[in-house]
């Protein structure tokens, strides 16, 4: 475990006065009671010793890449991968999502003429897929009501939203809102929405875009499923922001910064959908060539990991002041080349990071108590592995 101390404190926004930050409710955010004739949760048709299923994404159209998503399983308790086979006729899957019910998986179709793909997993049905309206979606996430598919359009720096119906099949979409302000950063061309996810308050969705160096935050329309920008949030010139990921007590996030190389902490306000972004956090990199990639946090809210692409590891972050500080504890070898997204299983004990440039993804158990990871085993190889979705 190498890599200096480094701490970096949390802005005060408007709406949180100066202070000492409350402590973190441990109760979760609640979802809205399901619409009538909503599908509710599968129990888990696997006992805890048993293998369950991970989904892989690729690049379909990259050289030496994947026919599909890759299908396998994992032990839980050993993190051992065994592959199972291929789910074709899904072109270029390079990011997954589940429902909320475990039923539906959801794949972007990073194209050109972008479209997200849903696919039923009891018989592994594609049930169809619907263009984004936007080009090269890159991210695709499911609203917490199971209701709204929030993608976002790397190429064309846009975000779309698309019903699900109640069989877990898209409806045409509903919203598609580009990114024409503020001008791109230093060294970009245009917009390039990189993210789209749900705030832990739920009524507001946030768009990451590398291209403008802003997050942009939107109030969801929960009936119709449209858009409206309630504020953005602006790094410094040349950051790149490409991922967040909130803390479980639903007023701090954690930004990864693609292009310079550095990570940030960011205050929210649930009341206003409103980020305030920190100042620069190190990634643990030891300012080689990285791109940091992807924040996941433990559901206790006690540590934050960082996958760095380039450095090839991951960062391991102890939280601090109920998720209003980062301190840098050190990095581990990520056992492949170029992390480009990192996953917990359900229960949080193992995390999985898929190599983009080995074609290979990795397990490592997670100790609860210290943060600690430890590599379980040979990394399973899988072509072009851009996303591992562990149920």
């Amino acid at each position: 475990m190498a890599g200096a101390a480094a701490v970096v404190a949390v802005p005060v926004t408007a709406a949180e006065p100066p202070g000492p930050t409350p402590p973190v409710d441990p109760t979760p955010p609640v979802d809205p009671p399901p619409r009538a004739g909503a599908r509710t949760a599968v129990p888990p048709s696997h006992g805890a010793d048993r293998p369950r299923p991970l989904y892989v994404g690729t690049y379909t159209s990259a050289e030496g890449g994947g026919a599909g998503v890759g299908l396998a399983e994992y032990d839980p308790a050993t993190g051992r991968i065994t592959g199972t086979g291929t789910l074709t006729g899904v072109p270029d899957p390079s990011y997954l999502a589940v429902h909320p019910d475990g039923r539906t998986l959801y794949a972007v179709d990073e194209r050109e003429d972008g479209a997200v793909t849903a696919v039923r997993l009891a018989d592994r049905k594609v049930l169809g897929a619907r263009s984004t309206g936007g080009a090269a979606p890159c991210h695709l996430s499911v609203h917490p009501g199971g209701r709204w598919l929030l993608s976002a359009g790397y190429q064309s720096g846009s975000v779309a939203v698309h019903p699900i119906d109640g069989s877990g099949a898209l409806g045409e979409r509903t919203d598609l809102v580009t990114h024409t302000t503020p001008a791109p950063g230093p060294g970009q061309q245009g917009p390039h929405a990189h993210q789209f996810l749900t705030a832990p308050d739920g009524g507001h969705v946030l768009a990451v875009d590398l291209g403008t160096d802003t997050v942009y935050s939107y109030r969801l329309d929960a009936d119709r499923g449209t858009l409206t920008e309630v504020a953005r949030a602006h790094t410094r010139p040349g950051a790149g922001p490409r991922h967040l990921t909130f803390h479980p007590g639903g007023r701090h996030a954690y930004l990864a910064n693609e292009v310079d190389d550095t990570a940030a902490v960011c205050a929210y306000d649930p009341a206003t959908g409103r980020l305030t972004i920190g100042d620069p956090l190190p990634t643990g990199s030891s300012g080689g060539t990285n791109y940091p990639a992807q924040f996941l946090v433990t559901a206790n809210g006690s540590y934050a990991f960082l996958a760095n692409r380039g450095h090839n590891s991951i960062a391991r972050y102890a939280v601090e002041d109920a998720g209003a500080r980062l301190r840098l504890l050190g990095t581990v070898p990520v056992a492949g080349d170029f992390p480009r997204q990192i996953a917990f299983s359900p229960d949080g004990r193992l995390l999985f990071a898929a190599n983009q440039r080995s074609g290979t993804v990795s397990v490592f158990h997670v100790d609860a108590g210290s943060g600690a990871l430890r590599l379980a085993g040979e990394p399973f190889a899988s072509p072009v592995a851009v996303c591992a979705l562990p149920l």
